[in-house]
C-alpha cells in the first residue's frame, strides 16, 4: 500500500521540524527579547534585585494573583506602601505604557497589567488607611448616549499608573452630571470620549452648559468617529488622539499652565512623538 498524503505530509513536518517551527525573522533578527530587556523598559524598571523588581515584574507581566500576593507579603516585612506604589508598582506601569506605546504591547496587556497595578494599590491604601496623594483630578467618561467605554477606562489605566487622580463618571454620563461633578471635583482637565456619530454631537452641547456655569476646564474630546475639526469647532477642547498622551497632556496643564489652546496648537510637542492630526 502506497504512503497516505497525511503520513507524508507528517514526514515532512518531522523531517523538517527546525526549519518549519522557527519564523524566518526570528532567524534574522534572533529571539525575541523579554518585556523587561527591551532596552526602554530596562530604563525604567527598579534595577536591583530584590522586593521592588520583582513586584514591578509582577505588572509588566499582568499576573495580578501574584501582584497582590508580593504587595502582602512586601507590606508584611515591613515594606513602604507609598514606596511600593511609586517605586514598583507604577514603574512595572510605566514599562507596560512604553511597551504599549511601540506597538509590542497590546490592549489585553495593558488591561491586565492595569488590573494587577491597581489591585495592588489598593492593598496598599488599605495598609495606609487612606488614598495615595495625587498630582492633580482629572475627570473622564462617555458622553450621554454612548455605551462604549474602552477608551475612557484605558484613559483612567494610563492616569491612575502616572499620578493622576481618575475621577471615573462611568459612560452614557448626562451633560448636566458632567457639570455637577466638575463643580465639586474641579478637574484640571476633562477627557469626553464617544465611538459613534450620533453621540459625539454631545461634545458641542457639554461646552455650552460648562461656559454657562462659568467653567473653562480644558475638555479632550476623542473617540473612533471623531475628527479633530470636529472637536474644534468648539471653544474650549481639543482633539485626543491616543489614551496614552492624556497624562502628558495633563502634566503639561498642571506644571506649565498650559491652556486649551495651547495644546490645539503644541500638541505634538507635548506628547512627544509626531501626531499627524496636528500636522
Amino acid at each position: 500500500m502506497s504512503e497516505s498524503p497525511l503520513a507524508k505530509y507528517n514526514d515532512l513536518i518531522f523531517d523538517n521540524y527546525e526549519d518549519i517551527a522557527v519564523r524566518y525573522n526570528v532567524k534574522i533578527e534572533g529571539p525575541a527579547l523579554k518585556p523587561e530587556d527591551d532596552p526602554e523598559v530596562v530604563e525604567i524598571l527598579p534595577k536591583e534585585e530584590g522586593v521592588k523588581r520583582s513586584l514591578a515584574l509582577t505588572v509588566l507581566y499582568g499576573d495580578k494573583d501574584e501582584c497582590d500576593a508580593q504587595v502582602e507579603k512586601a507590606l508584611e516585612a515591613g515594606e513602604d506602601p507609598i514606596d511600593l506604589i511609586n517605586n514598583a508598582l507604577m514603574k512595572g506601569m510605566d514599562g507596560v505604557s512604553a511597551l504599549y506605546t511601540k506597538g509590542e504591547f497590546f490592549l489585553p496587556d495593558l488591561m491586565l497589567a492595569g488590573d494587577a497595578m491597581m489591585s495592588g494599590v489598593a492593598i496598599c491604601e488599605d495598609k495606609l488607611g487612606h488614598k495615595s496623594e495625587t498630582k492633580a483630578p482629572v475627570m473622564t467618561f462617555a458622553v450621554e448616549g454612548d455605551p462604549h467605554d474602552i477608551g475612557k477606562n484605558l484613559i483612567v489605566m494610563f492616569l491612575n499608573a502616572n499620578g493622576y487622580g481618575a475621577i471615573d463618571l462611568g459612560r452614557d454620563v448626562p451633560t448636566a452630571e458632567v457639570v455637577k461633578q466638575a463643580q465639586e471635583n474641579k478637574p484640571v482637565l476633562m477627557t469626553a470620549t464617544a465611538l459613534m456619530t450620533t453621540t459625539m454631537t454631545e461634545f458641542s452641547k457639554i461646552v455650552a452648559a460648562l461656559q454657562e456655569a462659568g467653567i473653562d476646564t480644558p475638555v479632550g474630546c476623542g473617540g473612533g468617529a471623531v475628527r479633530r475639526d470636529f472637536v474644534e469647532e468648539s471653544p474650549q477642547t481639543f482633539y485626543g488622539v491616543e489614551a496614552y498622551h492624556v497624562p502628558k497632556l495633563a502634566d503639561a496643564i498642571v506644571d506649565d499652565g498650559k491652556t486649551w489652546e495651547d495644546i490645539r496648537n503644541e500638541y505634538s510637542d507635548i506628547v512627544g512623538e509626531y501626531v499627524a492630526a496636528y500636522s
